[in-house]
């Protein structure tokens, strides 16, 4: 095999077992200092989970104003009618698919923010995506993201390369620091399988011939770290055996593997993951339920499986949507992009459970749309200055207000 075939295959490798340095996908490369951890280290350990549900969630038909007379004349066929809904005060309710949901919120582990969103709202996906991520200004453009920054503000454990891990196969903004990445990680059983890979450990062995080779000096150095924790990273995360079964779901096994490595004592203060098809113009009742439905059943397990594990006190969980839906249906049974939008926060130490403020107010729109209540950067900032313990302005650019939520 000549010179000119190694450099082909192991091109082919790389690509076919994902080590691939493109700016969307981070490699993992946990480092040694992970296997000298102890778990007694770990209790009472802040964990924060992000979720983010792709494609502009419809927030009235997710937690339903069916008091409110204005919902049913705004959507005469996709509201959902008010015997069907999960009641949880005289104004609002759960969609009902959301059943997995109500034994959780009944446990106090559950808080509904509404209303929230931000000044010059864009209805672009693509744009109020960047909004959300990189906690900006509608009219600022920021190539880092909120959790990125955190990485970079050089907090207590922020030196570790594990502190934030995305269970994806790419990484998003949110977690791209100046200085600092998080980690997209789906299966640590497939890092272990590719690292043990016999052509992989032979490339490792021959790295220095190769390190001039295309630039990928940098990729064989996050190999060789990579391969020296991946037996570890796999021998820890299966530690943890679930006593729950999770639904059979590309969510829900995102959420049992964050159970893992939380459960499991990896020292990671983030967890990122997401659950894409929101984005309901045609035909929303179907499409919406089916995904509430596999986010409620997911989470479901998910706060079950921490609870039992006595991890629940330090998690929390929230979820956010790039932007809400218009209040009045379309022509097609569906809903355009709108703006403001509810936010739900877990957690087994929440201050205020329930409903966190007031139901959205449908006689007072903005061209259709809802007004604003709580800028989503007072939810991020809450979460920094109480949860993460850096301070917010460090990491947003400017101070905001907290909330009494946690």
């Amino acid at each position: 095999m000549n010179k000119n075939t190694n450099k082909m295959n192991r091109r082919n490798f790389l690509r076919n077992t994902g080590f691939v340095a493109a700016g969307s996908l981070f490699v993992p490369a946990f480092m040694k200092p992970l296997e000298a951890m102890a778990l007694d280290e770990l209790s009472l350990y802040k964990n924060l989970v992000v979720v983010q549900l792709s494609g502009g969630n419809d927030g009235l038909n997710t937690v339903i104003p069916f008091g409110n007379d204005i919902y049913y004349q705004k959507r005469n066929s996709i509201a959902i009618k008010p015997e069907e809904v999960i009641k949880l005060n005289d104004m609002q309710g759960l969609n009902p698919n959301m059943a997995a949901l109500q034994e959780i919120y009944d446990q106090g582990w559950m808080t509904i923010i509404n209303d929230v969103g931000y000044p010059n709202p864009d209805r672009s996906h693509f744009r109020s995506m960047d909004i959300w991520q990189t906690g900006s200004d509608s009219n600022q453009f920021l190539s880092t993201g909120w959790i990125g920054r955190y990485l970079d503000s050089n907090c207590q454990t922020c030196k570790f390369p594990y502190t934030a891990i995305e269970v994806d196969d790419s990484l998003s903004l949110a977690m791209k620091g100046q200085t600092k990445k998080g980690i997209a990680l789906k299966d640590p059983a497939a890092l272990f399988r590719n690292t043990n890979d016999p052509f992989f450990k032979a490339m490792l062995q021959n790295d220095k011939e190769h390190l001039d080779e295309d630039n990928l000096g940098y990729l064989y150095k996050t190999m060789i770290e990579t391969s020296s924790s991946a037996t570890y990273i796999q021998n820890t995360s299966k530690v943890y055996q679930s006593k729950f079964t999770y639904p059979t779901s590309g969510f829900a096994n995102q959420l049992k593997t964050v159970s893992k490595f939380i459960s499991s004592g990896l020292k990671t203060r983030v967890y990122y993951v997401s659950l894409s098809g929101f984005d309901t113009h045609v035909n929303q009742i179907g499409q919406q339920g089916n995904l509430l439905k596999q986010y409620s059943e997911g989470m479901a397990a998910f706060l079950k499986d921490l609870k039992s594990n006595n991890k629940l006190e330090d998690t929390l969980v929230i979820t956010f949507s790039e932007f809400g839906r218009r209040v009045e249906q379309n022509a097609s049974n569906g809903t355009d992009h709108g703006t403001a939008n509810n936010m739900f926060v877990f957690g087994g130490r929440l201050k205020k459970q329930g409903i966190f403020n007031a139901a959205p107010n449908l006689s007072d729109l903005d061209t259709g749309d809802l007004k604003y209540q709580l800028d989503f950067r007072q939810v991020y900032g809450t979460i920094l200055d109480k949860w993460l313990d850096v301070n917010n302005a460090d990491i947003l650019n400017k101070k905001f207000n907290t909330l009494d939520f946690i």
